[in-house]
């Protein structure tokens, strides 16, 4: 096994993509062998020029037929957009090649029966397998959690916060989700929908079962900060008074009482009323109960001396480092209590 290879197809070369197609190159156990692109300008380009690495040989493409015909392991599929084409995922599937998508669908998930059971149709007609995994949903909401309740006596509450001060990490959809609008009218219509929960209820649920306890609902909460003075940022400004902050708070209850809370913090800056969180972007873990447990997952260091937000890569890797051992699973559906530890292979490349 230690001299085996997969053959692996990246899918989208945004910024998860890219994080992906550079960790396929540079990998020993990783064959890369097809590039998928949106974007025409790089149709036809080498993988390395995409990535500011040496030529490989393989060339990007934006033919879906010839993607689906190529003999691989494993597609790494990470599309552009919050929701995948289950169409595609499904096709990939079918075949034969296994499938590891950090945009989703999260499964297993009783909200989206429909897709779930299209994907296992598609997994027994290939023989193949599927894993849907990220940062969050995924690494931070539910296997991170789940470790560190091994140092817990008692536990009564685990709660993950996602911190992010969007203007140090500057991202394409600040004014899409609503930031210098009126505040009463985005408390109104929030741009990220109530029912966006189920989307992560997959990792809920996976805390809920290593608890032993049962959901028994969830409940949203959403309220904004307004700016205190005007604040630019990469891709605009936002004026005083308008919308400089959101918070989206997602609680699943057992037994009348909170056991699982999802904390969303997007700031820009900290001139804001009510300033909710201070500090770099992180992914933080709270576990109440006996003895009480704090665990921040934050970058390394950057050049001046602060801690990047690693969140988009951060999909894309571990969605990479899971690769072989989703080609090697069962068909079907792969979860992350399936995989067991995962061992990644290749990292050390001395």
């Amino acid at each position: 096994m230690a001299d085996k290879t997969y053959r692996v197809i990246q899918w989208a070369t945004g910024t998860v993509g890219s994080a992906a197609l550079k960790y396929f190159i540079e990998n020993p156990v990783i064959e890369l062998v097809g590039v998928y692109v949106t974007n025409p300008e790089k149709v036809g380009k080498d993988a390395g020029d995409l990535v500011g690495l040496p030529k490989t040989g393989v060339l990007a493409t934006d033919d879906v037929d010839a993607i689906l015909a190529m003999d691989a392991d494993c597609v790494l599929f990470s599309p552009s957009m919050m929701t995948p084409p289950i169409d595609m995922v499904c096709r990939l599937l079918a075949t034969g090649k296994n499938v590891v998508s950090p945009a989703g669908p999260f499964l297993p998930n009783k909200w989206i029966p429909a897709e779930a059971a299209r994907v296992e149709a598609a997994c027994a007609e290939g023989n193949s397998s599927f894993h849907g995994c990220g940062i969050h949903p995924g690494f931070s909401g539910d296997i991170l959690p789940i470790t560190l309740l091994r140092l817990m006596n008692r536990v009564d509450c685990v709660e993950v916060s996602e911190i992010i001060d969007k203007v140090r990490n500057p991202m394409i959809y600040t004014e899409i989700m609503g930031f210098g609008t009126n505040p009463e009218e985005l408390l109104a219509n929030p741009r990220r929908s109530p029912e966006t929960y189920k989307f992560f209820y997959s990792s809920m649920q996976l805390i809920a079962d290593s608890l032993g306890v049962e959901i028994e609902k969830v409940t949203v909460k959403f309220e904004v900060s307004k700016a205190l003075k005007d604040i630019k940022h990469l891709y605009g400004e936002v004026k005083e008074g308008t919308v400089g902050g959101q918070h989206y708070e997602w609680t699943a209850w057992y037994g009348g009482a909170p056991i699982i809370v999802y904390h969303f913090y997007w700031q820009l800056g900290e001139d804001l009323d009510p300033l909710w969180e201070q500090g770099e972007a992180r992914y933080r873990v709270r576990i109440h109960g006996d003895p009480p447990l704090e665990c921040n997952l934050l970058g390394g260091l950057d050049k001046d001396g602060r801690h990047p937000f690693l969140g988009l890569p951060w999909t894309g890797l571990v969605g990479c480092t899971v690769v072989p051992q989703v080609c090697d699973a069962a068909p079907g559906v792969v979860t992350h209590i399936d995989l067991g530890v995962v061992q990644p292979k290749g990292l050390v490349r001395r």
